[in-house]
């Protein structure tokens, strides 16, 4: 990418923000900030019983994130989020109007598959289908684009990239 966006990457959880932001960030030469460690302590022993955020346990861990992606403006960086609401991505992109998404994508069962192999991570995969619930896709008027999240980390990853680079155009 020429121009130094934040790059904010989105989808439900087991889609691979984790994994694939900092590959993301390492191939664009930008930094990484990892969207749970913005959660406040309450936020993660509420998923961590199994029991989904509401919008009032979100709007402060989505300002945080806004306000690093704010504090990147012009300098370039990639968050991962969720951002599974329109309304959450809105409120991102008040704090960072330049930021773009990319929404990892993929089958339910391979993504639950992911999320059951994970070890020492606070989101259990009885919150899944909550989260599909909740997710709603990036829309045509919303700068961003979908990548499928099928085949390694590097090959999504590689596709991340050429999807962001194709969004520059």
């Amino acid at each position: 990418m020429s121009t130094p966006h934040v790059v904010v990457v989105m989808g439900v959880a087991g889609t691979g923000k984790t994994t694939i932001g900092p590959l993301l960030a390492t191939e664009l030469g930008v930094p990484y900030a990892e969207g749970d460690d913005f959660h406040p302590a309450a936020n993660i022993a509420k998923m961590s019983a199994g029991t989904p955020l509401d919008d009032s346990d979100r709007w402060p861990w989505l300002d945080a994130i806004g306000q690093w992606a704010h504090g990147r403006a012009g300098l370039g960086g990639v968050v991962s989020s969720s951002a599974l609401k329109r309304v959450y991505r809105d409120r991102l992109r008040a704090e960072a109007p330049g930021a773009v998404f990319l929404h990892l994508t993929g089958d339910r069962a391979l993504i639950e598959e992911r999320m059951a192999e994970r070890k020492g991570h606070f989101m259990p995969t009885a919150l899944l289908d909550s989260q599909f619930a909740t997710l709603q896709p990036l829309q045509e008027d919303e700068a961003g684009v979908s990548v499928d999240v099928s085949g390694t980390p590097e090959e999504i990853t590689q596709r991340a990239v050429a999807a962001l680079r194709r969004l520059e155009n």
